[in-house]
């Protein structure tokens, strides 16, 4: 298996520019960031990107691989270097503004997290809309076109792909046997639409970092935790919860997007090298995040079909008729409501025209 350079001192240029982008409040700061690296004399073109979240199999497995590849599968007329955005000092909710700067040329975006600035594009992962991954492709590919627009329009910036993450489920370290078992409970939530959820479910939306869950679940400051499948069982919180419910709450999309200079200033080589390369890359993800969300079932269970984690021994609360209903109740009168509140009276008639028309469940 190939090694990856992973040491401290990689990313460290665009750390330094991070930085004082966040002091300056300026993209004076990123001249020459396209350029700034030795291997970029070495190629007619060369891409600095920040990908996704680093301990993930989406990354490990694939964006990263795919990036240090990239110069054989140009015949070295293009090169890159990639690093993960939780190990370049960038916020995930920072991505798009600093990819519109060019302090990143290159990089991932996670939706739930850029909506916390622009609430508009988190409208095809609403908590409860998306109960398979079927359902989640269709709602993608309705809004797709929309955000490229907004990219566009709003960022100067170009979507290049659309990646999918594994389902996010609920884990509770007390025993349940359907939605209607969460009612009054602490639940770890990660978004401002799964926060609507839980509060729908007359349960306590808490906010826990993601490298806190398990100390807070010991401690009791939280009953359940929201997380996905595999990164729950990563953490160990198959170790201190023991019932796991299985339904989507919703999933985890991310958004590869390019500074508009610095894509224009890429050759038509490599231009058209990306455009027919990355549908590729994003369809090998979408598949990852389907296995993905199974497997990790299977893991927490103990299940021998597990792969890669660790056995656990949870009981696997599978949604019933009641609880698909429910989670149809709760999206159309309160997650949906609440969504486009914060989002503003335009958004209405985007959902309606975009996702809403897809899942059938349109907005006055």
């Amino acid at each position: 298996m190939q090694q990856h350079d992973r040491s401290p001192a990689r990313g460290e240029g665009l750390r330094t520019l991070v930085r004082g982008a966040r002091a300056l409040g300026t993209a004076a700061v990123v001249a020459g960031a396209l350029h700034a690296s030795p291997c970029a004399a070495q190629a007619a073109d060369h891409l600095r990107i920040v990908g996704a979240l680093g301990a993930l199999n989406q990354y490990t497995r694939y964006e990263e691989p795919f990036w240090t590849q990239l110069k054989t599968l140009s015949g070295g007329r293009a090169t890159a270097e990639i690093f993960p955005f939780d190990r370049a000092g960038i916020r995930g909710q920072e991505m798009l503004r600093f990819i519109q700067l060019g302090v990143v040329p290159f990089g991932t975006a996670l939706l739930n997290l850029s909506s916390v600035v622009d609430v508009e594009i988190g409208a095809p992962d609403l908590a409860g809309l998306n109960p398979d991954i079927a359902t989640l492709r269709r709602s993608i590919a309705s809004f797709r076109p929309q955000l490229q627009q907004v990219l566009r329009e709003r960022y100067g910036s170009e979507l290049l792909a659309v990646y999918a993450y594994p389902a996010q489920v609920t884990f509770c370290a007390k025993p349940l046997s359907g939605l209607a078992d969460l009612k009054d409970r602490r639940i770890r939530f990660s978004s401002a639409t799964q926060s609507d959820w839980v509060s729908a479910l007359g349960a306590i939306p808490v906010q826990v970092p993601f490298n806190e869950i398990v100390a807070n679940v010991k401690s009791g400051n939280v009953d359940c935790v929201i997380t996905g499948t595999m990164s729950g069982n990563t953490i160990g919180l198959h170790e201190v919860t023991t019932h796991l419910h299985t339904m989507p709450v919703n999933w985890g999309i991310a958004m590869f997007v390019a500074n508009g200079s610095a894509w224009s200033s890429l050759s038509k080589e490599t231009q058209d090298l990306l455009r027919r390369e990355l549908p590729k890359l994003e369809q090998a993800i979408w598949t990852e995040a389907e296995n993905e969300t199974s497997n990790g079932v299977a893991c927490n269970t103990g299940a021998p079909s597990c792969v890669g984690g660790r056995p656990g021994r949870m009981v696997v609360v599978r949604p019933s008729a009641a609880d698909n209903a429910k989670r149809q109740e709760i999206f159309v009168r309160n997650v949906l409501p609440a969504y486009l509140k914060r989002c503003g009276p335009r958004c209405t008639q985007v959902w309606n025209q975009t996702v809403g028309s897809s899942s059938g469940v349109t907005s006055p």
